[in-house]
């Protein structure tokens, strides 16, 4: 069971990936900011994967995301954005995967399982 960090500052999003990921035997840790994320990546047990949002108030997932792999927590990062345009924007390269968020959750989910596999983690 892979404990998934899902980042969105829409608690209704958050409670879908919740739901949808847990219904797949993942344990999931929810943070409603830049700020909460970086704080439970900086304290709790080891985190495997994380879902990012991109546009939230503190700070942007791109912000985020560099400050994560600045400080070299080696943790799978998926963006998940309504706006697909970010892919443009070399930050969000550094990303391992980039998901288009949608009513359906099946691109997302294959992703997560494509990243547990790719980095031995389940």
């Amino acid at each position: 069971m892979a404990r998934i960090l899902v980042v969105d500052d829409e608690s209704a999003i958050r409670y879908l990936f919740r739901t949808e990921l847990e219904e797949e035997g993942h344990e999931v840790v929810e943070a409603s900011s830049g700020e909460e994320a970086l704080e439970i990546i900086a304290s709790e047990t080891p985190i495997d994967l994380m879902i990012l949002d991109i546009r939230m108030g503190d700070m942007s997932g791109l912000e985020v995301l560099q400050r994560v792999v600045k400080e070299e927590k080696n943790i799978p990062v998926i963006l998940c954005s309504a706006y697909a345009s970010y892919q443009d924007d070399f930050t969000s390269w550094l990303a391992d995967s980039y998901v288009v968020k949608s009513p359906d959750l099946t691109e997302l989910k294959n992703e997560v399982k494509r990243l547990l596999e790719k980095y031995g983690r389940k």
